[in-house]
């Protein structure tokens, strides 16, 4: 069998791409779950591949966004996959909140809106169309007002999106949907975004292991929502210790207290999918045992518990999705529930009528290397390397992480706990390069989105002669 399986509601395969497109995603967006098209993959699930990777995403990205509404940005995502050596391309389309969907050529009519039926897709009735347009959700960020009258700013959105290589034009606001719609009205995702607001993200730190013991109470915010999330990530970093164990004279024994992957992925979905019109920001406690990332909402309603673990996302706040999106704080949709739990069971999930809680337990075997009494903490090692801990460099970081499998840059950055690909970074990756450590997996395109790197031959030598003890071999002075 192959490895897509076969069509069905919420999976579909294009040899290539063709007109049908839009009429795809528009049907998965008025779907009740949304799907993922595979384009590069046979009828029976045969991978054939595609031949231009980044072309045709730019290319696909840019119809569903001109050709399709209500605007769907947030909603879906486009990226590349390799299989069996070959690229395809993967479009993951999330459920809409405001629907019917239709194809902007021939508006809200049966011509223009499709549902999915089975491993098909059909048209939607004008009944059909009347019934959904009826319960379409109205109370989305894009349709609330702004609570103020005060002119608002967006210098740190802007310097953001800049830092990114964006364009910065007069329609700039209006590109993120940050209007409401048919008016010259901010709305309520741009108030979160602005320089200055009434939302803040709130840390409390006990002493215990309830809350009987408050030893600290912070707030991260009253300003864009992005450096808030920069702010908390940032803390996060410096409570998340790293202990040492010395075990033979080339060999050490490392242990955080917690994944720094999951933790970051759960502060950002629930900075994502919290919901704001009830005015109640996201909280993170840090206990004496553990550390709950806590949202306001609960599940979105039409999403269950199981697809939720699976990675099934339909994100509350699509206008917030896509600006994190952006900035590459999120990679795809419903990719950060996987990777938390790939590092934790769901026992740490906890879900109530308005709320939605991950707790995450400290790390065991740290706890126990911390009672030997040799602490490291991910703080102290400066602010461009913050998973760096003690005297490791972050060279052999990147050659330690790279024995598994190849990663790229942005893979690199979210395991060694970064918040983005940095100039320490890049400066380490490019002196493992000269020195023939590690490899470009595309050496003939180094630009490429697809670019990984890999440890070489003589990089796997190094580790294995216990280089862990000698920074002159990775390139002298610790980064």
């Amino acid at each position: 069998m192959s490895k897509f399986g076969t069509e069905n509601n919420t999976t579909e395969f294009k040899r290539q791409l063709n007109d049908a497109l839009e009429k795809e995603v528009v049907a998965f967006l008025n779907s009740a779950k949304g799907g993922d098209l595979y384009i590069g993959v046979d009828d029976d699930g045969k991978v054939v591949g595609v031949a231009d990777g980044d072309a045709l995403m730019l290319a696909i990205s840019n119809r569903i966004k001109n050709n399709i509404q209500p605007t769907c940005l947030g909603l879906y995502d486009v990226y590349a996959e390799e299989h069996e050596g070959k690229t395809i391309i993967h479009v993951v389309v999330t459920r809409g909140t405001e629907k019917p969907y239709y194809l902007k050529r021939y508006g809200q009519s049966p011509a223009g809106c499709f549902i999915r039926v089975g491993s098909g897709v059909q048209p939607m009735t004008t009944g059909m169309i009347d019934q959904v347009y009826a319960g379409r959700v109205r109370n989305s960020l894009r349709n609330i007002p702004a609570p103020t009258t005060l002119k608002l700013a967006f210098q740190q959105l802007k310097i953001y999106y800049q830092e990114k290589g964006f364009e910065i034009n007069d329609a700039f606001l209006h590109n993120l949907d940050l209007y409401v719609p048919e008016s010259e009205r901010l709305n309520y995702a741009a108030y979160l975004l602005a320089d200055t607001n009434s939302i803040s993200i709130k840390v409390a730190k006990y002493a215990g292991t309830d809350k009987c013991d408050l030893i600290e109470n912070e707030e991260y915010g009253y300003c864009s929502l992005l450096k808030a999330t920069h702010r908390v990530l940032d803390k996060l970093e410096i409570e998340n210790r790293t202990f040492t164990r010395i075990t033979g004279a080339a060999e050490r024994e490392q242990r955080r207290l917690f994944n720094a992957r999951a933790l970051r992925e759960a502060l950002i979905n629930a900075i994502i999918h919290n919901d704001y019109a009830a005015e109640v920001p996201p909280l993170v406690e840090i206990y004496a045992d553990r550390i709950s990332i806590t949202s306001y909402g609960g599940l979105l309603s039409g999403l269950s518990l199981e697809e939720c673990l699976s990675g099934r996302s339909m994100p509350r706040n699509r206008e917030l999705m896509r600006v994190f999106r952006d900035m590459e704080l999120v990679e795809h949709l419903g990719s950060g529930m996987r990777r938390i739990l790939n590092a934790y069971d769901s026992s740490i999930v906890h879900i109530s009528e308005h709320f939605f809680e991950l707790r995450f337990p400290m790390d065991a075997r740290a706890l126990e290397i911390a009672n030997e009494g040799t602490a490291e903490s991910g703080a102290e090692s400066g602010a461009e390397s913050g998973a760096e801990s003690g005297a490791e460099s972050l060279r052999l970081r990147i050659l330690l992480l790279l024995q598994t499998s190849p990663l790229s840059k942005s893979e690199l950055a979210r395991e060694l706990g970064l918040n983005s690909v940095t100039g320490a970074l890049n400066r380490s990756a490019g002196a493992l390069l000269e020195q023939a450590l590690i490899e470009r997996t595309l050496p003939d395109k180094p630009q490429s989105r697809l670019q990984k790197y890999r440890l070489t031959q003589a990089g796997r030598q190094w580790l294995e002669l216990g280089g862990a003890g000698d920074q002159e071999a990775v390139g002298g002075v610790a980064v």
